[in-house]
């Protein structure tokens, strides 16, 4: 089959839809692969590896869409790279067509491009496997995104999360017990955070308890959530569904019973957002303030750490992308449930994404 990995045309996002390992693995297995030039040099990547590799370098966005049948993309594609398909090229990347606006998606279904969400490929246990390892790192990411946020020199509370004798340590609230937010809790109490983990789930808890003993748990109710975040001096919200929207949990009305200048991580943001007052930031300006709360929405987290964002994600995506490199997507589909379910876009018609048709999103 004939591959391609263009380079990543949003703004901030470093990453790439393959490593050069993850190339030649491709191409020992008879595939050709067309790498778009630079593609790789956010994560570090140069082209001679990958030409090392048994990759062929093109020098336009145009040729490698357009000599490939399997397109291998890490963000949704821009409008105008919709027009650089082939019809029935099949499109495989984190999608979050959720929370899309529709005109972007129905330009997929328009031009019979099929899509396979990453983040919907679910295994029989309801695992969501190429997502985890990027979860991990947004988890990771937010008490490192928090302890600078909550300096005063980048407008914040001026507090030092772990306290300091005779002073208190942050409170930190987790709302999802997640792998995000397992891994969230896991870098707070480290720091020596006072964390409490909200999540419907009493199993959950019952796990992030016998981990964090050290950590409150609590059952996801409007009260409790309302309760956690009048004391909180950080919020971070994990709240993903695979192939939906995110749920709001935390209300407007809520963040006028919060402490002036708290901290919110949105890290469901790539979903449309947890916080009622959440909208998609950027890295460069990752902030904003609204109902006196300090704001961070930034939807590519991971990209912060590309290289290893990267070999994460290729590392869980590879056997999936092998399998569809080989068989072709119809006959995947057909072979893989995990693969199945993954599946939005097929031969113009859409599948898979419960909450699209009514929920207008507001991402490109």
């Amino acid at each position: 089959m004939n591959i391609g990995i263009p380079k990543e045309r949003r703004p901030f996002e470093y990453r790439v839809g393959l490593s050069p390992a993850g190339v030649e693995i491709l191409v020992q297995a008879g595939n050709s692969v067309f790498v778009e030039h630079e593609a790789g040099v956010g994560a570090g990547f140069s082209d001679l590896q990958y030409e090392q590799a048994g990759a062929r370098i093109v020098y336009s966005p145009h040729e490698a869409f357009a000599r490939a049948e399997l397109v291998l993309k890490l963000a949704r594609p821009l409008q105008e790279e919709v027009e650089w398909f082939n019809p029935g090229t099949t499109l495989m990347g984190f999608l979050q067509l959720a929370s899309a606006r529709q005109d972007r998606v129905q330009s997929l279904l328009q031009n019979k491009i099929n899509t396979i969400a990453y983040e919907q490929i679910q295994l029989a246990d309801g695992t969501t496997p190429v997502l985890r390892p990027l979860s991990q790192i947004g988890g990771l990411l937010s008490a490192q995104i928090s302890t600078r946020y909550l300096q005063t020199n980048y407008g914040g509370k001026g507090i030092l999360i772990g306290g300091i004798a005779g002073v208190p340590p942050a409170e930190v609230v987790i709302i999802g017990g997640g792998t995000a937010g397992t891994n969230a809790a896991k870098v707070f109490t480290g720091l020596g955070a006072h964390v409490t983990i909200i999540d419907k789930d009493i199993n959950v808890l019952q796990h992030i308890c016998e981990r964090f003993p050290q950590a409150v748990t609590m059952i996801s109710t409007r009260r409790n959530i309302e309760r956690a975040c009048a004391y909180a001096d950080v919020v971070v919200g994990t709240v993903m569904i695979p192939g939906e929207r995110s749920p709001v949990v935390v209300t407007r009305s809520m963040l006028k019973n919060m402490k002036p200048r708290s901290l919110l991580v949105d890290l469901s943001i790539d979903l449309g957002g947890c916080f009622e007052t959440s909208r998609p930031t950027s890295l460069d300006q990752p902030t904003y303030i609204e109902e006196g709360m300090i704001h961070y929405c930034v939807p590519n987290v991971p990209a912060m750490v590309a290289r290893t964002a990267t070999y994460a994600f290729v590392n869980a995506a590879l056997s999936f992308i092998s399998e569809v490199a080989a068989v072709g997507i119809d006959q995947a589909m057909k072979n893989n449930p995990a693969i199945e379910l993954a599946v939005n876009t097929y031969h113009g018609e859409l599948l898979h994404l419960y909450q699209w048709k009514s929920v207008e999103g507001d991402g490109e």
